[in-house]
């Protein structure tokens, strides 16, 4: 099935979670904070959220500074 990260188009097993999602495609696993069709997923929950097909995931980095 396809999915954007980020606004790409990407291709992933059927099974994918959000979880295996930011693995496979080399997203760091601290520091982000990430949104599945513009609702935001908490942490641990990433594992168990799987992702269908036309999945919308915007992974947002924290930044610090002023």
């Amino acid at each position: 099935m396809n999915i954007t990260i980020n606004g790409q188009r990407h291709e992933v097993t059927e099974d994918t979670s959000v979880a295996g999602a930011l693995e496979s495609f080399g997203t760091p696993a601290r520091g982000v904070a990430v949104a599945l069709d513009g609702a935001v997923v908490p942490r641990d929950s990433w594992q168990r959220t799987a992702l269908h097909e036309d999945a919308t995931v915007e992974v947002l980095t924290a930044v610090q500074g002023g």
